[in-house]
């Protein structure tokens, strides 16, 4: 049986892999795809914001980083994945991993050579990595992880362009390549880039990754920075879609500079949709999402993940923002 590709999808926190991913999985290339899905923290949202309408298989792992805690899990599942697509009860033709944005992704790649039981039947294909080119020279200064993403990199994406000068956009391309001189480098705009540059494509050299990390084989130790930490703000009552805005507002603010990355799905009075919410520091947006079903029983997630960051303040405020329960009862029993 021939080997089964594995991509690695790597990038800092709210460097676009979601979008990224979507935009593979809406591609009309026939091919059906297992995702590996892991986020940094007690609760993962991606999970929502991905398409599921074209067969795949969505795992989630957000009991800890996939590249050091929770790496059994993930040697775990590929061979589930195996077992239930030999026996037939499962169709998949390859698998992608999204990675939490703080991951080394030489631990998870280096499970493709050192399990036997995964190197016998997968093949990792490639590292693509994202990178977000309005934070991204910070992140590179901040956090080593953001600079192990691009230097293990097979194919190199830069998001978010737009929002940066052609002189710094330059200035981070160049940056970049001195980090990694053999990966290409292109713009991708919402994720929009060329299909067969991200699959098939080959790309995971070992002799050269050996060449930059001699131990890539035998090092299994990774650390993450203490100083970040994730929580999750939970409700089952609507937000008051002007108060919400009004208070991440002032919240980004005063502290934008401590939220490395926040994203959510939000149940807003009055909207038959999701409210999908991302940001990165400074840099927010909400957008539609898909439409509540009829009984589903709606609520909202918001994800944090920062340093220093003003945890309490954030899930009161938020609370505030929330239409009062009996508010909403009333409202139905008028509406019956």
């Amino acid at each position: 049986m021939s080997l089964i590709p594995v991509t690695i999808l790597t990038g800092f926190l709210g460097s676009g892999k979601t979008t990224l991913l979507n935009r593979i999985l809406r591609e009309p290339h026939g091919q059906r795809i297992a995702v590996i899905e892991n986020e940094f923290g007690e609760a993962g949202i991606d999970n929502e914001l991905l398409v599921q309408d074209a067969g795949e298989q969505i795992i989630e792992m957000n009991n800890g980083c996939i590249c050091c805690t929770v790496r059994g899990d993930l040697v775990r599942i590929l061979g589930e994945l195996l077992a239930k697509r030999t026996a037939g009860s499962l169709h998949f033709d390859r698998v992608i991993i999204e990675t939490t944005g703080l991951a080394d992704p030489a631990p998870v790649a280096q499970t493709f050579f050192v399990d036997d039981d995964i190197s016998d039947h997968y093949l990792l294909d490639a590292v693509i990595t994202m990178v977000d080119a309005k934070h991204a020279m910070a992140q590179f200064d901040a956090h080593h992880e953001a600079q192990e993403q691009v230097g293990f990199a097979d194919r190199i994406l830069l998001t978010k362009t737009d929002l940066v000068s052609v002189d710094d956009v330059r200035s981070l391309e160049q940056r970049v390549k001195r980090m990694n001189p053999r990966a290409p480098v292109t713009a991708a705009h919402f994720g929009d880039t060329p299909i067969d540059q991200l699959l098939d494509v080959r790309g995971f050299n070992l002799n050269a990754i050996l060449q930059i990390e001699p131990d890539f084989l035998t090092d299994a130790d990774h650390e993450h920075d203490d100083d970040v930490t994730s929580f999750v703000f939970r409700a089952e009552q609507a937000f008051d879609a002007e108060r919400l805005e009004d208070f991440l507002t002032d919240l980004l603010q005063g502290h934008g500079a401590s939220l490395m990355r926040y994203k959510g799905v939000i149940d807003v009075a009055h909207h038959d949709r999701r409210v999908v919410l991302q940001g990165v520091h400074m840099l927010m947006g909400m957008d539609g999402g898909t439409a509540w079903a009829h009984e589903e029983q709606r609520h909202s997630r918001i994800v944090f993940i920062g340093k220093n960051m003003p945890k309490q303040l954030i899930l009161q405020g938020l609370a505030r923002c929330l239409v009062p329960a009996h508010t909403d009862a009333a409202k139905a029993q008028k509406a019956t």
